[in-house]
């Protein structure tokens, strides 16, 4: 059992900071859930498998030149982070977004089974 460490949760964040899909999903077990902050249900929308994961994180990284995870703060309770985050991204027509959200990680064996987001949302 691969315990859980904060180099591990910063090396996930390196990898999504580097808007490398390959490096991203080294981290995550083959049989992993994402909920999205947004959706139609309670969760938000959920995404299962990693295949199904690496196209939608993936489709993130296509639509953007940049986008960056700067860490605010990291918990970490048993085998879940806990992680705040000011996320940034310069789209490719050149429009900026910024927010702050939440990522609950949690993990089996030195990969993430479940990653659910949160996020605030600029209105106006």
């Amino acid at each position: 059992m691969t315990a859980l460490t904060q180099d591990l949760v910063d090396s996930v964040g390196d990898a999504f900071n580097a808007n490398d899909i390959d490096a991203v999903m080294k981290h995550f077990a083959p049989d992993a859930t994402f909920d999205h902050a947004v959706g139609p249900e309670e969760h938000g929308v959920r995404f299962e498998g990693a295949d199904t994961i690496r196209s939608v994180f993936a489709g993130l990284f296509d639509k953007v030149e940049n986008v960056h995870w700067q860490t605010l703060d990291c918990a970490i309770s048993g085998n879940k982070a806990y992680c705040e985050y000011r996320r940034t991204a310069t789209l490719k027509d050149g429009t900026t977004e910024a927010f702050l959200s939440v990522d609950i990680l949690t993990y089996r064996d030195g990969l993430i089974v479940h990653k659910d987001t949160y996020y605030k949302q600029r209105i106006g």
